[in-house]
């Protein structure tokens, strides 16, 4: 099991004095830059020219500055833009830029794990990683609580790595929920698996073939999404709230009996396997080398999946569907 860390063992007088500058200001990056401030901690805003997010940083009452710019006075570095973006602001932004000994810090493990950014061995290279949305760091801090962080240390070139880490988790209130100590390697490689095998991937094509199979088989397209998509909030807010568990508590008898007897049926030994390669391309950087790549060719595969996925017949039932629920915010993504 994993060792806890709490406020009680991280050192906020390890970030005094220093200055953190926060490369991006949205959903991670204004809660992170908002809670470092409310704890005392000088945090500046490094935005790219003519960014969105800078009206709004200097609203909320922060210096911004270019990233070059931010690099120059920064005691430590956080990264805070999507994964495919860093290797290039690193390269032509950053390094030529920071100081001797500043720490470059990670909300994500994927490109200095992988590689894309290759840092000098002066310089500290850490993950604070909170596990939960920007806009609930922000809210958890505001009530006086906290969400869980992981914590990393790559590159110790202090000696004081960990230190700088348990610090700026507690200051953005990780400490108050707990502080999990891991490595860039093994947050990386769960990270994607979960992504690709149950969150996004595996989940998202077992409720669309489930939709297929009623469908198919002659059923209503509405009772299909309500069994098939719709319900999926229930049971993943019960697991959410409780483990397996209390969802395997709050269900009927006869859901458990399916639950029992049908799930390693569709999740069987062929899905298993699948799981099993999915990793394996993850470990050896098969999955990076092909991402890396489908950026830099325009993400050709990407917008010709988005928009059949898009366009499938689930989706539009879902839309008619939810016009049925005024309790619900309507959410839609722009069309292609």
């Amino acid at each position: 099991m994993a060792k806890i860390y709490y406020d009680r063992d991280a050192d906020l007088d390890f970030l005094k004095g220093k200055t953190v500058a926060v490369i991006g200001y949205g959903s991670q990056g204004h809660a992170h830059a908002q809670n470092l401030r409310d704890s005392g901690v000088k945090a500046v805003v490094a935005l790219h020219g003519g960014s969105k997010s800078q009206a709004r940083a200097q609203a909320d009452g922060f210096e911004v500055y270019t990233v070059a710019e931010a690099s120059k006075i920064a005691d430590f570095i956080m990264f805070l833009t999507p994964d495919h973006l860093q290797a290039d602001i690193y390269k032509t932004q950053v390094l030529p830029n920071m100081k001797p000994d500043a720490g470059l810090l990670f909300a994500h493990g994927f490109a200095v794990h992988f590689g894309q950014i290759v840092p000098p061995a002066s310089h500290d290279v850490l993950m604070i990683a909170p596990k939960g949305p920007g806009h609930m760091v922000r809210a958890m801090y505001k009530e006086g609580k906290g969400v869980p962080c992981l914590i990393a240390v790559f590159q110790d070139a202090s000696g004081k790595g960990k230190e700088y880490a348990l610090a700026y988790a507690s200051a953005i209130g990780g400490g108050r929920a707990g502080i999990i100590e891991t490595t860039f390697r093994e947050e990386t490689e769960t990270d994607l698996f979960g992504e690709q095998a149950v969150l996004c991937g595996g989940v998202c094509e077992l409720m669309q073939q489930g939709f297929k199979t009623l469908v198919d088989a002659g059923y209503q397209p509405e009772m299909a999404y309500f069994e098939c998509i719709n319900e999926m909030k229930l049971i993943v807010d019960m697991i959410f709230e409780g483990g397996m568990s209390w969802m395997r508590y709050s269900i009927s008898d006869t859901a458990k009996y399916g639950d029992m007897t049908a799930g390693p049926r569709v999740v069987g030994e062929e899905s298993r396997k699948a799981m099993k390669q999915l990793l394996k391309e993850i470990q050896d950087g098969t999955f990076a080398r092909d991402w890396i790549l489908e950026n830099q060719t325009g993400r050709p595969r990407m917008k010709k999946w988005a928009k059949a996925a898009q366009e499938a017949p689930h989706e539009a039932v879902g839309r008619e569907l939810r016009k049925m629920m005024p309790w619900m915010e309507q959410k839609e993504v722009p069309k292609f």
